[in-house]
């Protein structure tokens, strides 16, 4: 089943803390928040933009690092300051006329759960709280922050049929 939906994806939705970041939280002495983003991660999201499907984030809170993050993968879907999440999806659908059941979303705490009933495929982090994790349609090996977002590139692409011709353009 997920093959299937995942080879259908054209929009990856991602939560930030806890899914993009290890759900860590640092201020700098001026109060300024910090955030640790993994390489791997930025690196499978390049390849999904690459691949001409769309990436967006929906969080919470608010964040000049994520803007910095995001402005430096090429992600313009950006919501900040979101927390009735499911409020953002009208705007997605209409910046990116995606229909819902191309979408995926990921996930790992309650605030998720509105997004999980909206879209195609359901995404969990492996450290996701334990309501997450039963309302999920997939739930990755890897905790957020720690290489999640990086396995469902790879898995969409894969399900695509796009993992392989990239990975054999660095293979020389």
């Amino acid at each position: 089943m997920s093959e299937v939906k995942l080879s259908q994806i054209s929009l990856l939705l991602l939560d930030v803390d806890g899914v993009l970041t290890d759900g860590s939280i640092y201020f700098d002495h001026q109060g300024e928040e910090i955030k640790a983003f993994n390489s791997k991660d930025g690196l499978g999201l390049h390849f999904l933009l690459e691949a001409g499907i769309q990436v967006g984030v929906i969080t919470a809170r608010q964040s000049k690092a994520l803007l910095h993050r995001c402005e430096n993968l090429g992600i313009d879907l950006v919501f900040q300051g979101m927390r009735d999440k499911a409020a953002a999806m009208e705007q997605i659908q209409e910046r990116t006329s995606v229909p819902p059941n191309q979408m995926a979303y990921m996930g790992d705490d309650v605030l998720d759960l509105p997004m999980f009933a909206r879209v195609g495929l359901a995404i969990a982090v492996a450290d996701a709280h334990p309501y997450v994790l039963e309302q999920a349609d997939m739930v990755t090996t890897a905790k957020g922050g720690k290489g999640a977002v990086r396995e469902i590139c790879d898995a969409i692409l894969s399900a695509k049929g796009f993992l392989d011709d990239i990975v054999a353009r660095y293979n020389h």
